[in-house]
């Protein structure tokens, strides 16, 4: 009897054993897969831009995680438009569901750019992003309209052996320009950290716009230095967007500043019918 009652007890803890190992299995597939379709919601991949990192989205990030959406905040190189958009669409096809793209500043010319006819991406998003015609140079946009000081702000080039120049904002003059309603040492870490980006982009010619074939939601800043307001709604509009928001008094980085408006744009972009 004694025998009896030890062989059911280790083959129940077997069982046991068995069943947490496929609990396991499963809960580690769901981290290694954080942009599967969650409840069939859209997968959001935010591409940052010049003189910004990944974690420029984690205001935005945090509110969207948290209402369920698989995200990515994709490491935009700064090395060229099509390069960049070439990156970004290497990350979009292995995704599997529909994707909502978004982009800020410089990576606005990115997600212009990254579709290549991927039919998952259902809308684009542009956090005081450029979204150029084809044959247009960001930095012809930004000063299609007055505004814009952020030339006289950046740092003499740095000249890499590949005889490219890459592009910094002194770091005395960042918290003015760039991030103006971020508390001053947020601003520092950002000085600090800011990821440069090459000359040469921002005189690439864009192609095809995705914009022309997919919806799009604009949202920025109406004390935006780098980009002026004026070709924000010039460029939302000529987008047909399907929704606009200047945000009173945002700067550049709007998505630091203003998270909850930013991810409110996403969140209506991303359940648009």
């Amino acid at each position: 009897m004694n025998r009896l009652i030890r062989r059911n007890s280790i083959h129940l803890l077997l069982i046991a054993a068995l069943s947490l190992g496929v609990i396991f299995i499963t809960s580690l597939g769901a981290i290694m897969n954080p942009a599967s379709a969650q409840d069939g919601k859209p997968t959001i991949v935010l591409v940052h831009g010049a003189f910004a990192e990944s974690d420029s989205w984690n205001g935005v990030l945090t509110k969207l995680i948290t209402k369920g959406y698989p995200t990515i905040a994709a490491a935009n190189p700064l090395r060229g438009v099509q390069s960049d958009a070439d990156y970004v669409a290497s990350i979009l096809k292995d995704i599997k569901g529909p994707i909502v793209l978004v982009g800020h500043s410089y990576g606005g010319s990115v997600i212009t750019n990254a579709v290549n006819d991927n039919q998952n991406v259902k809308a684009l998003v542009y956090v005081a992003g450029f979204a150029p015609e084809a044959g247009e140079t960001a930095a012809a946009l930004s000063g299609r309209y007055p505004g814009s000081t952020l030339a006289p702000t950046l740092a003499p080039p740095v000249t890499l052996p590949n005889g490219g120049k890459d592009l910094y904002i002194q770091q005395s003059k960042f918290h003015a320009q760039f991030a103006a309603d971020v508390p001053l040492a947020d601003a520092k870490l950002m000085a600090s950290t800011q990821r440069p980006i090459m000359e040469a982009a921002f005189n690439e010619a864009s192609g095809m716009p995705a914009w022309k074939s997919i919806p799009s939601w604009f949202v920025y800043g109406d004390r935006d230095l780098n980009i002026p307001a004026a070709v924000h709604a010039f460029m939302a509009k000529r987008a047909n967007s399907k929704e606009t928001i200047a945000v009173k008094g945002a700067s550049h980085v709007v998505m630091i500043s203003h998270p909850d408006a930013v991810a409110k744009l996403i969140e209506h972009a991303a359940t648009a019918k």
